[in-house]
């Protein structure tokens, strides 16, 4: 049972056209725990994480049904301030998408475009997303280096730093470490059970074990539909659904 949600879907339906993607979805996200959606390929998993900070609305012909709550005010309702949400709900892609600009500068882009000026406080914060992630000791020599010289594994968490710098409630991670080796991966999968102190935390894993090490809650999904959802130690040792187990033990995926 979850008591205090911070994200919640009520009967989601989501198109592209007339092909529908996801079938009346209904999800709670509980807050400051990190939640993990797994399922084959193509079932829908990274369509739902983007349906979060309504990134889907970028694709031509994605009709939405039903509702999304953010504190409990639906996302989708006419008049809500789509930049603000994207802010408050931020996202982290499958491969590392750093700026070709300098370390420093990928993470002040974001705070200037947010109205900040003020030189030393763009530093104070940078700094501090660097320490929250890690890296801090890694670049801080090299602060005005291209981002795109750091290793894949860093550049991934520069990413996240990026993120956090502009104060986000929510972190959506889209397969995070797929493109990292298992010692970078090591480190996203640390970084993802300190940041959850902090943040609301939605990952999407093809890896299973991944989920297993990071995850307080698991969401199953199946051709659109949430099969089952439920604390990941429950759902991974006695799943109700037997679609569910059949997943998990490796019958199919």
């Amino acid at each position: 049972m979850i008591t205090s949600p911070k994200v919640e879907t009520k009967n989601l339906n989501l198109y592209y056209t007339e092909n529908q993607v996801l079938h009346d979805v209904n999800i709670t996200i509980a807050e400051k725990k990190v939640t993990a959606l797994i399922g084959p390929s193509g079932c829908g998993k990274s369509t739902l994480l983007r349906c979060f900070n309504r990134l889907n609305e970028l694709i031509v012909g994605t009709r939405i049904e039903g509702e999304i709550l953010l504190d409990g005010k639906n996302i989708y309702q006419n008049g809500m301030d789509v930049v603000d949400i994207r802010r408050r709900v931020g996202l982290i892609f499958q491969k590392p998408n750093p700026f070709p600009k300098s370390i420093y500068d990928n993470i002040a882009f974001g705070l200037k475009i947010g109205g900040m000026k003020n030189k030393s406080r763009i530093s104070e914060i940078a700094e501090k997303s660097l320490i929250d992630t890690g890296l801090w000791e890694e670049v801080k020599d090299r602060l005005h280096t291209s981002a795109l010289d750091l290793s894949g594994g860093q550049q991934q968490r520069l990413c996240i730093a990026r993120a956090l710098a502009i104060e986000p409630e929510v972190i959506l991670m889209d397969e995070p470490t797929s493109a990292l080796d298992p010692a970078a991966t090591f480190k996203i999968e640390e970084l993802v059970t300190q940041l959850k102190n902090s943040y609301t935390i939605i990952i999407v894993t093809h890896n299973m074990q991944q989920a297993g090490r990071v995850s307080d809650f698991t969401g199953f999904l199946y051709l659109g539909k949430l099969i089952e959802f439920g604390n990941t130690n429950i759902l991974f040792t006695r799943p109700k659904e037997k679609l569910t187990e059949n997943y998990i033990s490796g019958r199919f995926g």
